[in-house]
């Protein structure tokens, strides 16, 4: 049967940035579909949004679905962060199939204000800590004949926005990165994918909700032919195909989900 495909019974994931939004989103989906998870975070940034305890209640829905998941707490932005959430994974669940690289920072300043502590930190966490968790992940993956890597990109990709000069060009960069190891990778089986999210509604960007009319006008400016911003959850179906034997016959794509954002005449 089609719906077979998309299984991802008995598979091992390491979603990054998974207790909250899309990373949370995308766990719950897989773990629906059969996979165990390894849901990393960072407790400070659950602190800073208020969710504390968004991991382990992550973990404890994901168990209720009759699935095994693990908290892997490791902050990208130090040294040797990338490998600490990488061993905890293969720790807890034996061995890694599925990478979905799903955290990121964003911070919304002028191109000439941003600090260099700031320009450091950005550059650790979207794209530094990319590269060093897929040089762990890919070889055993390629020695086994068999892997799926998903890097979470951004609209900002191709449609440039006033004060996300550095962010868009490390989600770039990360795509480009993405489409280079697939075609690396393909022969071993490895497919390699980027995921481009337009605007949608996460933790990150619930304080531009809060005034009800400025975000309708937000919404309809980023995402002018649908008028609205996606749900994370509205993310979970294309990683499902591009992380599942669904997807065997895709690799190097960059796949926006945005709502056809990234149109040419989408903002005409």
């Amino acid at each position: 049967m089609t719906s077979s495909l998309f299984s991802m019974h008995g598979r091992k994931c390491l979603i990054t940035g998974a207790s909250l939004s899309i990373g949370r989103a995308i766990a719950l989906g897989f773990a629906e579909h059969g996979a165990d998870i390894a849901v990393h975070h960072a407790a400070e940034a659950d602190r800073a949004f208020g969710f504390p305890d968004a991991a382990k209640d992550t973990v404890t829905q994901i168990r209720a679905l009759g699935r095994e998941a693990h908290a892997i707490e490791s902050d990208l932005a130090k040294p040797g962060g990338p490998k600490r959430a990488f061993d905890g994974a293969v720790a807890a669940l034996g061995r890694i199939d599925v990478v979905v690289v799903c955290a990121s920072v964003q911070m919304r300043e002028e191109f000439s204000a941003i600090s260099a502590a700031e320009l450091e930190r950005q550059t650790r966490i979207n794209f530094d800590a990319t590269i060093e968790l897929l040089g762990l992940a890919i070889p055993p993956m390629r020695a086994r004949k068999w892997g799926r890597v998903l890097t979470i990109g951004s609209i900002n990709q191709v449609r440039p926005e006033p004060n996300l000069a550095v962010y868009a060009a490390l989600k770039a960069a990360q795509a480009n990165l993405a489409i280079n190891l697939a075609a690396q990778c393909g022969r071993d089986g490895v497919l390699v994918n980027n995921l481009a999210p337009g605007l949608v509604e996460t933790e990150r960007n619930r304080w531009r909700r809060k005034d009800a009319a400025e975000w309708r006008d937000i919404q309809k400016k980023a995402a002018p032919l649908l008028g609205r911003a996606a749900r994370p959850e509205e993310m979970v179906g294309a990683a499902l195909l591009l992380c599942s034997d669904a997807g065997s016959y895709i690799t190097g794509a960059d796949l926006p989900v945005a709502g056809g954002a990234q149109l040419p005449g989408a903002y005409n």
